[in-house]
């Protein structure tokens, strides 16, 4: 395929492409991360299409392929921590009484009985702590919302009864 034809073909389809990758994100800079990113295998790749090729179905497929990619990579590195509680342990852990035994024990405590749930359950747990919301922890895992609500509110009610004695 000619490049300037590959090229005008690619311009072509910007508006048509973010619609989809707006619909599979359902947010307007990850639609535009996932967009750029499509542009940027397509580029990398116009070698092999082959004429015959429906060139629509082949940008939408590398999209939809980058899509999944990304959900996986990302329902495998859910944070545990976000910023504010990273500075909150880094302040902690620096304080004077950083190595104040109860310190050590809550933090090990809390540990301990986020490990000993049931990984359904720590998961969406771990995602709302990263700061996702329920829709997005929905989507990505694949569960009606009520679902996540209801498991959120089980591993809360769970860590409430565990660490009664810390509070």
């Amino acid at each position: 395929m000619e490049n300037f034809n590959f090229n005008e073909r690619v311009v072509g389809m910007q508006a048509e492409l973010y619609r989809f990758a707006y619909k599979l994100t359902t947010d307007y800079d990850s639609a535009n991360d996932l967009l750029q990113e499509c542009n940027l295998k397509a580029f990398s790749n116009r070698e092999k299409l082959v004429m015959t090729d429906n060139f629509r179905a082949w940008m939408y497929t590398i999209m939809r392929n980058i899509f999944i990619n990304n959900f996986r990579k990302s329902a495998h590195e859910v944070m545990l921590t976000t910023p504010e509680y990273d500075e909150y342990l880094k302040h902690t852990l620096l304080s004077p009484d950083a190595d104040r035994f109860d310190t050590i024990y809550d933090l090990k405590e809390l540990q301990r009985v986020l490990n000993s749930m049931p990984k359904e359950y720590k998961k969406p747990f771990f995602m709302f702590a990263s700061g996702f919301k329920y829709r997005e922890i929905a989507d990505k895992m694949r569960l009606p919302i009520g679902t996540v609500k209801s498991r959120l509110h089980f591993i809360r009610g769970k860590l409430q009864v565990e660490l009664k004695d810390f509070v």
